[in-house]
């Protein structure tokens, strides 16, 4: 009987020092841990958050297809869904249509709903007709493109100069348009 106890009392003690072994060993894993000063985070948090060679794939309901691809990104570290693009090229896949082409210098996407602005250098080409502008904001949930600043349309006959454009992406209905109702969109014939 005296042995049955000197065993209980060897596993309780023996139950007891790991149990303290594993307490120590987490307080001393939480004091051995530096401390970190903010500019040095910033700078680890900066170059963590960059992505090489980005891209992107969607489809909506209808089957038309989003593909949007970046030399880099970086995640906003506010905005999880948000990243900043460099050197995009999109392609918009259209259901019973031609494709639609997009490149720019800059950009930003929005991975929750597939918004993407496009800044900078942008050009966009849809069958024979090609735009230029220094923004656009596509939209594939309101199925729509919003070309603006420094708008130059150029089709086989004719290049227009406007503040902006509108267009929907299901029904090919184009808006050009100048913001000042006094101010007219310019229209030359190329032939």
């Amino acid at each position: 009987m005296i042995k049955r106890h000197i065993g209980k009392i060897f596993f309780i003690i023996l139950s007891l020092i790991i149990i303290l072994t594993v307490i120590n060993s987490k307080i001393l894993k939480k004091k051995n841990t530096t401390q970190i000063k903010p500019k040095e985070l910033e700078n680890e948090v900066y170059s963590s958050n960059k992505i090489k060679d980005v891209k992107y794939t969607t489809k909506d309901a209808d089957g038309n297809e989003y593909i949007i691809t970046a030399t880099e990104g970086e995640i906003d570290y506010s905005n999880t869904n948000i990243i900043y693009l460099t050197n995009i090229k999109a392609m918009i896949k259209l259901i019973n249509s031609e494709d639609i082409t997009i490149t720019s210098d800059y950009g930003k996407y929005n991975s929750g709903n597939f918004d993407t602005i496009f800044s900078k250098n942008v050009i966009i080409n849809y069958v024979n007709n090609e735009i230029t502008s220094e923004y656009l904001e596509f939209s594939l949930e309101r199925n729509s493109l919003l070309i603006s600043k420094k708008v130059v349309y150029t089709n086989l006959e004719n290049m227009i100069k406007a503040d902006a454009v509108e267009m929907n992406i299901k029904t090919k209905d184009t808006k050009i348009f100048m913001y000042e109702k006094q101010k007219k969109v310019n229209v030359k014939s190329i032939n």
